[in-house]
C-alpha cells in the first residue's frame, strides 16, 4: 500500500511541475496572434505601463476608498483617472456625485470587475493601470 501511495505522490508531483498542457490555437493561428485579437477585442491594456512620476494624474498618490459624498484630492484623482481611461469627460471637481458614481459603475463593468460604483483598492488598481496606459481611453 505503501508503494501506491508513493507511486501516485510522485506522480502528481511530475505533473504539477510539468504545468499544465499546451493548447494549440485553432485553425492554424499562432497563439501570439490569438492573444493580440483576444486583447484587441476586450479593449484593455496589452502592455504594462510606468506607475509613478509619470502618472497622468498628479492630484494626490492617497487611495482611499471613495463613494457617493467623498470629496477632495483622492475623488479629483479618481475623476481624472476615469477622463483618461474611459473618456468619461468628468468635471475634476472633487466631489463624488452620481454622475462621478455612474461613470465609475460604467469604468467597472468595462474593466470586467465588481460593479459597486465605489472607489476600492481592486477599482483604483484598474483605473491607475488603464489611465495611463498608451492606448487608453478603453470603452
Amino acid at each position: 500500500m505503501r508503494r501506491v501511495l508513493t507511486a501516485a505522490a510522485a506522480l502528481t508531483l511530475s505533473i504539477s511541475l510539468a504545468g499544465p498542457p499546451a493548447v494549440a490555437a485553432s485553425h492554424g493561428t499562432p497563439a501570439s496572434a490569438t492573444s493580440a485579437q483576444a486583447s484587441h477585442k476586450l479593449k484593455r491594456p496589452a502592455t504594462l505601463v510606468a506607475q509613478g512620476p509619470d502618472d497622468v494624474c498628479d492630484y494626490t498618490n492617497r487611495r482611499p476608498g471613495l463613494s457617493l459624498g467623498s470629496s477632495g484630492s483622492a475623488v479629483q484623482q479618481a475623476q481624472c483617472y476615469l477622463n483618461h481611461a474611459i473618456g468619461a469627460r468628468l468635471d475634476e471637481d472633487g466631489d463624488f456625485g452620481r454622475v462621478t458614481q455612474s461613470v465609475t459603475e460604467d469604468f467597472q463593468r468595462c474593466a470586467g470587475i465588481v460593479v459597486d460604483g465605489r472607489i476600492g483598492s481592486q477599482t483604483w488598481s484598474f483605473l491607475s493601470f488603464w489611465a495611463n496606459a498608451p492606448d487608453a481611453p478603453f470603452c
